[in-house]
Parts: structure tokens; C-alpha cells; sequence
């Protein structure tokens, strides 16, 4: 590969319009990364109890934040260059050429020392080459899928993505910045304007769901199997989809805008907050009177990131009580039979935080449960985890 081929490999990846079972099961249309990019995580420490203390909301703005900034900083070099991100409610991960790689530490380790002052949360920031990775015999493979009519996301299977997250867990060293760069900060598009979205009447319950093949080599089979029967038991993606435009009100709470300015502002301004609530209030007419704001209402569900895989399967989704019992049953019978492992939270509503450059295409949606979303059901996961 040229220089310039390995800077745009995850750019230039075709996207599958296979559905997502078709797609696992064809190994062809998975790539290897390449060995000279670098896995960046970012996690936030002791997140569980931060949660169980009551700063769910700010544990999801800070790991939306930490995104945003990648992002922006991509996209202020001008080179069109996508990259693989996953968010995971307490944290994110991203895969990125070399050439980015030491702006971005230093802007997320910037992040992270913002992040501490302004809410005493630790973001641990690190990063392993994917050479290093394949040194440990971990796999890391790639495919683009189209989940959406809007929405192409990053498929990865192999272990490669768990490893540089323990590797990094394991190796944090805190950050010693002793001074914040205002510059470095760019959440340019952040915004957390909508309340608790509550499922439809007919799938009144709001599924968080972690889950990890215990056999690296059994990955595409046993997660094509899952998705199938998620298919069989919920019904299409589409259907089971937590987001739904007529479920959207917004939020016009001064304490739901405080918690974004702290994570989005160097200083507290409060003409920063007028500004956001008044914005919000004519959002209202925007959205329910404009053509414009209609169509914006509809994409949100199409930009919505409700499914990850990155060697572990990350999803929310909604059903009915009966169904995600029978789910559940299924998943017992594999979990007993050791071939894999999970961790599910069953919450009322699902919330969204965002990044919006614009409302008519670039936008796009990270969304988590209530009641502690995804970092309850890794709670879940990690017990089970030391039992095995």
C-alpha cells in the first residue's frame, strides 16, 4: 500500500449493502487493518460509580465530547479521511492512521485534563499500534456496512480492539498536564437537547446489551446467529430501533444546558446559556412547522448509532417484556454451553446526546439507556467475566 492508500484504507472501503447477517458470513469482505494504524481509546475511570451517583448524563456528554473532538480535528485537516469509531456510553474507540496520531492524543489528553476540572471525572486516554497488536496474535479485521439508508458504520471482528483496551486500562499513567489549551478545544456541534425518549406503547422496554464470543474464531458464526434471532424475536432492525421521530421532544431544562457547557466551554458563559435555551424554544416551531425541521426529525433515527461491533456485539434496541425473556433464554443457553458471555440492562427510555455541524446531512446521534444504559449492563458483564 502507498502512503496515501493506507491513509484513505478505511475511506475509500466499499460499504455492504448486505444485511448484516449476509455480511458475516462472507469472510471475503472483511480487510485487514493496516499495521501501521493505531487503536485510541478513551474511558472513563470508575464510570460505574459515577453512574450509581447520579452523573449518568454527564458520563455520556463526556464520552460524545470525546468523539466530537476527534472529528473536528479531522476534519480541520481537509483531507476528507473517515476513520472507525465506536461510542460505548462511558468511553470510545477509535482506529487511525499514524499521521494523525500524536495531534490526537493531544488533543484528547487535553480533553481529559478539561474534563477533570470541570467535573472531577479521570478520562483515561491511551494507544496501541495495531502492529503491536498482531504481535500478540490478536486479529483485527474491518468491514463497512450500511445500516442504515443514511448511516455506514464500522464492522471489526477479532480480538484486537478488547486487547488494546486492556492494554491500555492496565497501562494508564495519570495525565500530568498541569495547564489547559482553550485552542486544543473544539466541540464545535455538541448538543443534548432531548429528553428521555420512551419506547412505542406496543415495545415498552428500552434493551442495553453487551455481549462477547469466547472464541475469537467463533465470532462471525456465533454473532451471525444472534443477530438472526434477534431478527426472528424483534423483528427487523428498523422495527426495534429505540429512536423513533415521533418519540423526539426536546428538553428545555437550564440544568440539562449547565451540564453540556461544562463540557463544552472552557469558561462558564451565561449569555452561552440564554443563547442554548432560547434556541431551544424556537427549535420547537423548527422542528414542528418547518419542512426543514420535519426532515431533520425523520434522518435522526437514520444517524442514530444504535448497533456497534467491534469484536463484541454493543446494542440498544427496544421489545416488549415477553420477547426480551425469550431473548434472554437463548442467550443463557449459549452462556451456559461457554460460548459466550453478556450483559443486558432492561431501562424504561433511551437518551441522545449529539453532534450537529448541520441539520440537513451531518449530523449524527449516540445513543444509551437510562438508568445507567450500557455501563449498567457492563457491570453485568464484568461480574459474570471474573466468574468464568
Amino acid at each position: 500500500m502507498t502512503h496515501t492508500n493506507v491513509l484513505e484504507f478505511y475511506t475509500k472501503l466499499k460499504s455492504s449493502e448486505k444485511n448484516l447477517v449476509d455480511l458475516l458470513a462472507c469472510e471475503s469482505c472483511f480487510s485487514e487493518v493496516p499495521d501501521t494504524w493505531h487503536v485510541v481509546v478513551v474511558d472513563i475511570q470508575n464510570s460505574t460509580r459515577a453512574v450509581d451517583s447520579g452523573n449518568h448524563h454527564q458520563v455520556n456528554l463526556t464520552a460524545t465530547g470525546s468523539i466530537i473532538s476527534v472529528l473536528n480535528a479531522l476534519r480541520k485537516e481537509k483531507k476528507g479521511i473517515e476513520i472507525p469509531y465506536f461510542f460505548g456510553g462511558d468511553g470510545a474507540t477509535f482506529i487511525i492512521p499514524t499521521l494523525f496520531l500524536n495531534n490526537i492524543i493531544l488533543i484528547l489528553e487535553n480533553y481529559s485534563f478539561h474534563i477533570k476540572t470541570n467535573t472531577n471525572l479521570t478520562l483515561r486516554v491511551g494507544h496501541v499500534s495495531v502492529r503491536h497488536l498482531i504481535t500478540l496474535k490478536s486479529n483485527l479485521k474491518i468491514a463497512k456496512h450500511k445500516l442504515t439508508n443514511q448511516l455506514s458504520i464500522p464492522i471489526v471482528l477479532g480480538n484486537g480492539l478488547k486487547l488494546a483496551e486492556d492494554i491500555i486500562k492496565h497501562d494508564f499513567e495519570k495525565n500530568n498536564a498541569t495547564h489547559f489549551e482553550k485552542d486544543l478545544l473544539n466541540l464545535e456541534g455538541m448538543e443534548c437537547r432531548w429528553k428521555q425518549i420512551n419506547p412505542d406503547q406496543s415495545q415498552n422496554k428500552v434493551v442495553c446489551l453487551l455481549l462477547d464470543a469466547l472464541n475469537e474464531t467463533d465470532q462471525r458464526a456465533i454473532y451471525r446467529d444472534i443477530i438472526n434471532q434477534m431478527d426472528t424475536i424483534f423483528g427487523t432492525f428498523e422495527n426495534r430501533q429505540p429512536i423513533k421521530s415521533n418519540k423526539l421532544k426536546l428538553n428545555f431544562s437550564i440544568r440539562n444546558i449547565l451540564e453540556e457547557m461544562k463540557i463544552s466551554l472552557a469558561n462558564r458563559d451565561w449569555m452561552y446559556v440564554t443563547k442554548k435555551w432560547v434556541s431551544t424554544l424556537f427549535g420547537k416551531f423548527y422542528l414542528n412547522l418547518s419542512q426543514n425541521g420535519k426532515q431533520y426529525l425523520k434522518q435522526i433515527g437514520q444517524l442514530s448509532h444504535t448497533f456497534m461491533l467491534d469484536g463484541m456485539i454493543n446494542t440498544i434496541f427496544t421489545a416488549e417484556q415477553d420477547k426480551i425473556d425469550q431473548f434472554v433464554a437463548y442467550l443463557n443457553r449459549l452462556e451456559n454451553e461457554k460460548k459466550i458471555i453478556y450483559g443486558i440492562h432492561i431501562t424504561h427510555a433511551s437518551v441522545m446526546s449529539c453532534y450537529v455541524l448541520d441539520r440537513k446531512t451531518k449530523h449524527s446521534h449516540f445513543v444509551d439507556g437510562t438508568e445507567g444504559g450500557y455501563t449498567s449492563a457492563a457491570k453485568m458483564f464484568k461480574i459474570k467475566k471474573k466468574m468464568s
